[in-house]
């Protein structure tokens, strides 16, 4: 895990899958809690914490990163689905 400037852990797995996929990610809010998406799903806002992963960004909602102490793979479950059934493909 790496630390980040706001105290957040970031796991191992969450930094070689955006790293990976080599796109910008924003943490959000839904209502099954916090989630990793591209940010082309959901856009970043202007008040979010900007977190450098390698080349891309994780942003993270400012709201979110009051309640976070670790960003884990978990978090990355609602886009995977989405992976899973072909809806989303950021590699083309």
């Amino acid at each position: 895990m790496e630390n980040t400037q706001r105290n957040l852990d970031i796991d191992h797995d969450v930094k070689d899958f955006i790293m990976k996929h080599k796109s910008d990610f924003r943490l959000c809010t839904t209502c099954g809690g916090p989630v990793i998406v591209p940010v082309a799903m959901k856009s970043p806002k202007d008040s979010d914490i900007v977190i450098l992963v390698g080349t891309n960004k994780l942003y993270v909602s400012k709201v979110q990163a009051r309640y976070l102490r670790r960003i884990d793979k978990h978090m990355l479950a609602y886009y995977e689905r989405y992976m899973e059934k072909g809806e989303l493909d950021l590699d083309q």
